[in-house]
């Protein structure tokens, strides 16, 4: 039986979640799946249509 509002995060408890956080912030490439597709969907758009 679980108790509400309590959650164990067995990758948050091995630090996982802190190492993904900082590579993230130090390189500015987002490790999550949506973010990696947002920034590559981003860059496409730049490169296309904001022509110097």
């Amino acid at each position: 039986m679980k108790i509400p509002g309590l959650s164990f995060s067995w990758k948050r408890a091995l630090g996982i979640t802190q190492a993904k956080q900082q590579f993230a912030r130090q390189t500015g490439i987002p490790t999550s799946k949506d973010g990696l597709e947002r920034k590559i969907g981003n860059v496409i758009i730049k490169s296309l249509f904001c022509k110097r």
